[in-house]
């Protein structure tokens, strides 16, 4: 008998747009319900950006789109753990890269920041009514006790 590794579950397709979540992920009073790949691609999103190295990288690329040189340059370690930075980058959407020539260019995608940033709004919506609830709820409280 023979030892094999077990074989990986297919990755699902994850859209990359803000617009195809708002017509899966939320519901009509614009609560999120979290879906396992809305809840994957966001996990990758905020686990690229936990650390110092990919948040500066991020933070450059804001200007513009940069040579892996050039953005290896600002940065004191060996280049193939600064790749291995770029790539958990790639994985989660953030940034893509292209090479021409010898030179591999690296680009923002505006589109990932778009998602998180539609994370953050449903969330914020919801705890600002929640909120908004527990103050009259507090407000209806005093005037009776009075």
């Amino acid at each position: 008998m023979s030892w094999r590794p077990a074989r990986k579950a297919p990755q699902a397709v994850i859209p990359r747009t803000i617009e195809s979540y708002s017509a899966n992920y939320l519901d009509a009073n614009h609560e999120i319900t979290l879906v396992s790949n809305m809840a994957n691609q966001l996990d990758q999103f905020f686990a690229a950006l936990a650390d110092p190295t990919r948040r500066a990288v991020v933070e450059r690329l804001l200007d513009g789109p940069a040579a892996v040189g050039v953005l290896h340059a600002e940065h004191d370690m060996a280049l193939p753990t600064f790749l291995r930075h770029l790539k958990v980058l790639q994985r989660s959407g953030l940034v893509t890269s292209t090479k021409v020539g010898r030179v591999r260019t690296v680009e923002m995608q505006p589109d990932a920041l778009a998602q998180a940033a539609g994370w953050f709004d449903a969330h914020r919506s919801m705890w600002e009514r929640r909120m908004d609830r527990l103050a009259y709820l507090a407000e209806h409280m005093e005037r009776t006790r009075t």
